[in-house]
């Protein structure tokens, strides 16, 4: 599956609010993401920023008039309508947003968004008060219903001198949603639980053991299955990694709080994706205080951790459970060996002995392997790019209910598949 927002046409229509500026910066991280993106602007949002500072960001004209005679030479709006692969109104103010629960066109956005078959999101801002405003929330609920999305506002001081809610999201959030409307919903209907990151196994209230996993391709495969319509819980180690968009998360430490989680998750889950570098070893014992350094070597027992996978897999009935195998020396074998044992429908096995595979980077190269022993090699790619891959082989395993998944249904995108 193609993934991002590459040479998709986001149609961006700017409403008059001091959020405005806001747009300059999401215009030009749409365009830095490889979309092609087109502008169009309210007469009150040229109050606010000049339809030239727009132009410039997307390298298009900016529409501002329904009957511009230049600009209407070829029905402008309604080539802005049918070209767009999905419409973005930011802000979105609560006068467009009445005017659109209305069917009112009297300007060029409102008359794009009658006319566009896309999907639209809107990203409301406006002073906190107009937001609770039940006639505002009411227009929302009605354009909810006729299948536009709504990214809530965020919360926080506002320009008007009030705090609450009512702030334009930040660039991600709103990248993240436009790019979940582009993308085909083929996890729609999925619960997909993920594991991810390191565990600390406490050795006193100081020290811990643990190990170099950061969480990257945990948390990106959370992310590629909320964007592709699932419904995401992420459970993770102790990362620094911020939690993606869309995305429920539950923070751990030990390998027995992962257990207790999973086991806790589980039974909700269409689909596991065991990503986390789970601890094996613990700490026998656990000093309450400070060990203080000594005059000769101190020895430290460790115990065997509960084998997270090992305890869940076997009670999976229909899920689909993913185990990840990070080696540094028989790759391939260690991890099919580990797909036998645990009873895996699918294994994910890299060399992180690799620096452009390993921890603490953006890119790896893995090999899948099924039930039936049949392998695919995934050359070195974002992990993002990655964890697609992986998605589109968990898909085929859970619409076939066959081990490895060796064959797709062909069923359309967007389809749920329970």
């Amino acid at each position: 599956m193609a993934r991002g927002l590459e040479g998709k046409t986001v149609l961006v229509g700017v409403c008059g609010g001091i959020a405005c500026y806001k747009a300059a910066d999401l215009v030009r991280e749409l365009a830095k993401a490889g979309a092609s993106v087109r502008v169009m602007m309210t007469a009150a949002a040229r109050e606010f920023i000049t339809p030239l500072t727009l132009q410039t960001l997307s390298g298009h004209p900016v529409a501002t008039h329904t009957f511009d005679l230049t600009q209407e030479s070829q029905i402008g709006h309604i080539r802005l309508a049918d070209s767009a692969d999905v419409v973005v109104i930011a802000p979105a103010t609560a006068n467009v947003i009445g005017k659109m629960a209305a069917g009112i066109a009297d300007d060029v956005v409102t008359t794009v968004l009658l006319a566009t078959r896309a999907p639209v999101v809107l990203a409301p801002a406006m002073n906190v008060n107009m937001w609770e405003n039940p006639i505002v929330q009411a227009n929302l609920a009605r354009l909810r219903e006729h299948g536009m999305r709504v990214v809530e506002p965020a919360e926080g001081f506002l320009a008007c001198g009030w705090e609450g809610k009512g702030r334009l999201p930040d660039g991600p959030v709103l990248l993240a949603e436009i790019e979940r409307a582009v993308t085909p919903s083929d996890f729609a209907g999925q619960r997909v639980l993920v594991t991810a990151g390191p565990n600390r196994e406490p050795i006193d209230p100081v020290r811990f053991i643990s190990n170099r996993s950061t969480g990257k391709m945990g948390f990106a495969v959370a992310a590629a299955a909320w964007r592709r319509g699932a419904d995401v819980t992420l459970i993770t180690g102790p990362t620094s990694l911020p939690t993606p968009h869309g995305v429920r998360r539950i923070d751990v430490q030990t390998a027995d709080d992962m257990h207790r989680a999973v086991a806790a998750e589980f039974q909700q889950a269409t689909m596991l994706f065991m990503t986390a570098a789970v601890a094996d070893y613990r700490p026998a014992q656990v000093a309450d205080q400070k060990l203080k350094k000594g005059p000769g070597a101190l020895t430290l027992t460790l115990t065997r951790t509960t084998d997270v996978l090992g305890a869940i897999a076997p009670s999976k009935g229909e899920r689909v459970v993913i185990g990840f195998a990070a080696e540094t020396q028989d790759v391939i074998a260690n991890a099919a060996r580990k797909l036998r044992e645990k009873g895996l429908d699918l294994i994910v096995a890299n060399d992180v002995a690799d620096t452009r595979t390993g921890f603490a980077v953006d890119t790896n190269a893995v090999t899948i392997i099924d039930a039936a022993g049949r392998q695919e090699s995934v050359p070195l790619m974002t992990k993002a790019e990655v964890a697609d891959r992986v998605l589109e082989r968990a898909l085929a395993c859970r619409r076939r209910g066959l081990p490895g998944g060796a064959e797709s249904t062909g069923a359309p995108a967007g389809r749920a598949i329970r």
